[in-house]
């Protein structure tokens, strides 16, 4: 007669969740194949590792992140419709350069809302400027790191948090619409004109002091001469 079969020791209930219930968690976390694709060439555009004037192909982009090409066609199309590409049929994807007068209508739309956010910031909350006391230490740690890509993000997040302070959604909606416009200049910025760091962040400091002190006219002027000079740097003109 064949031996009977070992007896097997019935598993706890306990352990077949601890052993089953991480291996869900992990699978919902993974993004799907397109959103990663995405990802990856949306970062490497804005911190400028693509840059404008860069053709991308799908079988490079595929093989980069892992994935089959369709998931990047489906990105593709995305970062299309948003600008930052441009497909050519056969040949790939053409990173976009910014434009003279993207980087006009950019700073003007910035002028227009961040002025009015500075003036109503003032009187300032307890909580506004101890938020925009720890941006601003966080700038100054990256960029003794060197870390551009960050301290662009650092320095955008320090004026959307003046931008959300003045309570009006709509503004704050249309100001993050320039985010990733805003976040691409930064660091094209800091590429080019490496001490601008140091001013930025100095000047970030003039704008806190002025709202900290009840300011509103000053802080209008340090955001205006701030702003300002985006357009002259991201384009080249710096006198």
């Amino acid at each position: 007669m064949p031996a009977a079969p070992p007896a097997v020791k019935p598993v706890a209930k306990s352990a077949v969740k601890s052993s089953v219930k991480p291996a869900v968690k992990a699978a919902v976390k993974q993004p799907p194949a397109a959103e990663r694709v995405y990802t990856h060439i949306k970062e490497a555009v804005l911190d400028r590792r693509y840059e404008g004037g860069t053709l991308l192909t799908e079988g490079d982009l595929a093989e980069a992140v892992g994935v089959s090409r369709t998931p990047v066609r489906e990105a593709l199309l995305r970062l299309e419709v948003e600008g930052l590409i441009k497909l050519y049929p056969k040949k790939g994807a053409l990173v976009l350069a910014v434009s003279a007068q993207e980087i006009a209508d950019v700073v003007e739309t910035r002028l227009l809302v961040e002025e009015f956010a500075a003036r109503k910031a003032v009187p300032a909350s307890a909580q506004l400027i101890g938020r925009l006391e720890e941006l601003l230490d966080e700038q100054r740690r990256l960029a003794e790191a060197g870390d551009l890509a960050e301290v662009s993000v650092k320095d955008r997040c320090f004026h959307a948090e003046i931008v959300r302070n003045a309570g009006n959604d709509i503004l704050s909606r249309l100001y993050d619409q320039l985010r990733d416009r805003q976040l691409r200049m930064g660091v094209a910025v800091m590429e080019a004109h490496p001490g601008r760091i140091a001013a930025n962040i100095t000047e970030h400091g003039e704008l806190l002091e002025a709202i900290r002190a009840g300011d509103a006219e000053g802080a209008a002027q340090v955001v205006r001469r701030h702003v300002s000079r985006v357009k002259v740097l991201v384009r080249g003109e710096d006198r």
